[in-house]
């Protein structure tokens, strides 16, 4: 499969700052703010960037780091270097067949892509793409039949670890969304608005409107309405996502999953301990990347403690705010193994595709690499405390 290929904008992408502006350039203002934007009045979000920048690495020098090396394993699968590709909704909606660019990137970086269960291509087309199986991220819904019907699907094309998320019992109010009639009461004036915006850029249109058919849900194609129209998607949100869910519920999903189970969106100590007794192999912490609660801890505040509570008796990941590798590393030195990215390959593969998505990977491993050099260190997996000031 061939894809459109990229038009120059002006910039030559250097940091996940530069794609996300040829994102920016590129996308109708509320794919863009999709993407962007976050809950209330987005301090959270803020506070994920802004809070890794605070964390200090501690310089080491006259040590021997002529060999260092970033390959480790996450859940009993081999990472070249510690990052994953994260789930993100709608990615078909930033590129032609986005979530299979993306998951191409990933594997040729050897790092594994987690396909979003409202993602536009189906795991079954991502699968077909690629020869290393990507993971599969669920929300716990309230039609548990079709639940148990995706994680089918995810395990028949042998993905090795399912992402439950649990941090979406309801959904933030996310204002972006709102002032572009993405969500809310839409009136016929708000749909004509809508429809100008896509159309006055007609090269997304040309690629993905056009070019990246079809444009549905491909996990939800007998459930959910085409993807132009997400306040039918929104209704159908509203509908299934279940506020009932308790650590209960883990069992139900032991008994339609044999593969590695990790929980997504925990930030409280007393949830991870929660989490480790009901039978997870891992968690990720997250606060849905600023989206949902406005006012809770960053992922940087939030992942020590976690950490402390649970030991070694599971692995623990995390995610939110990451704009380099020295992010990564940082996070790692808190106590992460590895760390997911969203909208940093998001941003990569409305901009340039899947040569974007492969850039922005580039750039993280340049990064760490440079970062255990002058930290001292040979190998991630013996990052830690000591690397912080």
């Amino acid at each position: 499969m061939r894809f459109a290929s990229d038009r120059p904008l002006g910039l030559v992408p250097a940091t996940i700052a530069d794609h996300r502006e040829l994102a920016r350039r590129r996308l109708p203002r509320q794919l863009f703010d999709y993407i962007d934007g976050g809950a209330y009045d987005e301090a959270t979000m803020a506070a994920n960037v802004a809070d890794l920048v605070d964390v200090r690495l501690r310089q080491r020098v006259m040590r021997d780091v002529g060999t260092r090396t970033q390959a480790t394993t996450v859940l009993g699968q081999d990472l070249a270097t510690p990052v994953i590709l994260g789930p993100v909704g709608l990615g078909g909606m930033f590129a032609q067949r986005a979530e299979v660019q993306a998951a191409r990137a990933a594997e040729a970086a050897g790092v594994p892509f987690v396909e979003s269960t409202v993602s536009i291509c189906s795991i079954e087309e991502v699968a077909e793409a690629t020869t290393r199986p990507p993971w599969f991220q669920l929300y716990v819904m309230r039609d548990r039949s079709y639940a148990e019907g995706l994680m089918a699907r995810a395990a028949k094309v042998a993905s090795p670890v399912l992402v439950l998320t649990v941090d979406l019992a309801v959904v933030g109010a996310r204002h972006r969304d709102t002032r572009n009639a993405m969500v809310g009461e839409v009136t016929a004036w708000a749909k004509a608005r809508r429809g100008l915006d896509l159309v006055s850029h007609p090269q997304w249109v040309r690629d993905v409107a056009i070019g990246g058919k079809p444009l549905t849900f491909g996990n939800l194609t007998d459930a959910v309405p085409g993807a132009s129209t997400p306040d039918q998607f929104r209704d159908w949100v509203d509908a299934q996502f279940d506020p009932s869910v308790t650590w209960d519920d883990i069992a139900w999903v032991r008994q339609h999953w044999d593969g590695k189970l990790l929980v997504k969106g925990v930030l409280d100590a007393e949830d991870a301990r929660r989490a480790v007794d009901a039978g997870v192999d891992g968690l990720v912490v997250s606060n849905h990347g600023g989206r949902q609660l406005d006012a809770v801890a960053s992922s940087a505040r939030a992942l020590p403690a976690v950490v402390e509570a649970v030991g070694d008796r599971v692995e623990v990941l995390a995610d939110g705010g990451i704009r380099s590798g020295l992010d990564v590393v940082k996070l790692m030195a808190l106590g992460a193994r590895a760390c997911l990215i969203g909208r940093g390959w998001a941003w990569a593969v409305a901009g340039q595709g899947e040569a974007g998505v492969a850039h922005v990977l580039e750039g993280l491993k340049a990064d760490i690499d440079v970062a255990l050099g002058l930290t001292g260190t040979t190998s991630v997996e013996d990052l830690g405390p000591d690397n912080l000031l």
